[in-house]
């Protein structure tokens, strides 16, 4: 009777612990999650400094930045078309350049509509305007805000014989909140290019 009731405590102890083991593991094996804030690589941006952007090619010439790289851009019949490129930032201004043949209401209306076909992904579109009557250089910029493909667009012209416009874009997929100091950074070299900009002929 005694054998028994020991083997039967025995067993009971047995199970008890192997249930607590089992129950161990079971509950061990699961992780415990903390929410961590997301967070972006640091770009180390140089500090803005500019050259004049002056060829002989060109019916035009401003400042750029001595970070970009000016590549010319072979399209038919455009001899006047070019990228800004910032390597380091995996980002480029692509600009084009129009003479005007009485058809300015026309390319207002195509850059017009170039920056608000961003509207569908853009929180805002904020127009700025620039005016050197001196220069006869008039524009607009378009700041484009949210998760936009194309962050910064403009234009400059004298509205007679000249149409000059510029798109930033990047070679990634747009993050505003990862972009947004590049953006800035390439926004203030848009605005003094075109604070810079002359006419030639």
């Amino acid at each position: 009777m005694n054998t028994k009731k020991f083997k039967y405590l025995q067993n009971g102890i047995f199970k008890t612990i192997l249930l607590i083991v089992f129950s161990g593991f079971l509950f061990s094996c699961g992780k415990n999650y903390v929410p961590h804030p997301y967070g972006y690589f640091r770009v180390d941006l140089p500090p803005h400094h500019y050259h004049y952007l002056d060829t002989l090619q060109f019916p035009f010439r401003f400042e750029i930045s001595n970070s970009a790289e000016v590549e010319k851009r072979e399209v038919e019949g455009e001899k006047y078309w070019m990228d800004i490129k910032y390597p380091f930032l995996n980002a480029a201004i692509y600009c084009s350049y129009k003479p005007i043949h009485g058809n300015l209401k026309e390319l207002l209306e195509d850059t017009r509509q170039m920056a608000y076909k961003h509207s569908i992904r853009a929180d805002a579109i904020n127009e700025k305007l620039f005016q050197h009557p001196e220069k006869k250089v008039y524009g607009i910029l378009y700041d484009l805000k949210g998760n936009t493909a194309s962050s910064v667009q403009f234009f400059v012209t004298d509205s007679v014989r000249h149409f000059f416009r510029g798109s930033l874009y990047f070679d990634n997929v747009p993050n505003k909140d990862s972009i947004a100091p590049i953006s800035d950074y390439i926004r203030e070299d848009i605005i003094r290019l075109m604070e810079s900009f002359e006419w030639k002929q």
